[in-house]
């Protein structure tokens, strides 16, 4: 065989194994890409996004989109070749895959965690919104989780209400926990509740009941105190019905522009005149917008689908300016009053009255 016929053959089969190996080789790493945006006015999937009873609505065109990213399981393996391949192009993001994942979260633990975060988005999107319109918003203090094999397991539930400690009236979650601890473990706390399956029910149709629990010494990592092991939280109470559907999508991103197709939904005229805005960002009760990851790829998204204005977290400002899409306008929102206002100068193309994100 000739000299060149052999040195290119084992050329050829040496890229064959290095292509083979690569093939086969995992990497630790995961993939993120653009995923869908919903229109919070309009509907997906069959259904309406947003869907108000008992209360007077009001038609809104324009769009108020939600972004989101497709980000690759908790078990998906991708081998070299896929990680190369990602790495090369704009519109995809390889990271690390601890960093979707932390310390080998499994995918149901990583589908319970994000279903969990997209309820609390919504019970703020909710709070923030009519707050933003002066309607009250009742609230009770509930039993948000009952430790398994705690003192509390079979005595409490989660959903019931918690009236009082020891006779001490609770109005916040965190009062709870510092009327048990002021008790030494072995001691004896004494609830007031209303059961879960009664909260929804009139005033004076409830039941309230006196429990008793033994509380126990605590074996976490804080100071050594008594526990009845259980966490408490806020059930809001609204004055009609406001329920979001929208499957197949997780975590506390789309909180801001719930918070705004809500709004638009419960005003006359349209919040954008029509416009496309699109936007992403937590919420809180009290209508603070908060940071979200993969900015730059919801930004990509938007566009794709047809946005002009992207209502952007302040914190994410930074980063989405470094490489914003063409034709896209960066607006910077650290409020939901922030969002108003500049849904107003888009509405009336006062474009140049917007808060732009600079890199």
């Amino acid at each position: 065989m000739p000299r060149r016929t052999a040195t290119l053959l084992a050329s050829t089969l040496t890229l064959i194994v290095l292509l083979s190996v690569a093939l086969i080789a995992r990497a630790p790493y995961a993939e993120m890409s653009p995923g869908p945006t919903v229109n919070t006015l309009g509907d997906y999937a069959g259904d309406t996004v947003i869907q108000i009873t008992g209360r007077k609505t009001y038609p809104a065109s324009g769009h108020l989109n939600m972004t989101t990213v497709r980000v690759t399981g908790a078990d998906y393996s991708m081998n070299l070749v896929e990680a190369v391949l990602g790495w090369a192009r704009h519109d995809d993001k390889v990271v690390e895959h601890d960093t979707l994942y932390p310390q080998g979260q499994t995918a149901e633990q990583a589908d319970q965690e994000n279903a969990e975060e997209f309820s609390q988005s919504q019970d703020s999107a909710k709070v923030a919104a009519l707050k933003e319109l002066s309607i009250p918003v009742g609230s009770r203090v509930i039993v948000a989780t009952v430790v398994k094999g705690a003192a509390s397991e079979g005595v409490l539930h989660a959903g019931d209400e918690i009236k009082a400690v020891d006779g001490t009236q609770v109005k916040e979650a965190d009062q709870v926990a510092g009327l048990v601890t002021k008790h030494k473990p072995g001691e004896k706390v004494v609830f007031t509740i209303v059961p879960a399956a009664e909260v929804k029910k009139p005033a004076g149709q409830q039941t309230p009941q006196q429990v008793t629990i033994t509380t126990r010494v605590s074996h976490d990592q804080g100071p050594r105190r008594a526990v009845v092991g259980i966490s408490a939280g806020i059930e809001h109470i609204y004055p009609f019905t406001i329920d979001i559907k929208l499957a197949d999508v997780g975590g506390p991103s789309a909180g801001m522009m719930f918070a705004l197709g809500i709004i638009d939904k419960l005003t006359p005229g349209d919040l954008t005149g029509g416009k496309f805005v699109a936007g992403t960002g937590t919420i809180d009760d009290t209508g603070n917008v908060g940071p979200i990851g993969g900015i730059s790829l919801k930004t990509i998204g938007a566009r794709d689908k047809g946005a002009k204005y992207f209502l952007t977290p302040a914190d994410n400002c930074e980063e989405a300016a470094k490489d914003i899409p063409s034709g896209l306008t960066l607006v910077k929102v650290k409020t939901l009053d922030d969002a108003m206002a500049a849904l107003k100068d888009i509405k009336s193309g006062n474009v140049a009255a917007l808060p732009s994100c600079k890199s």
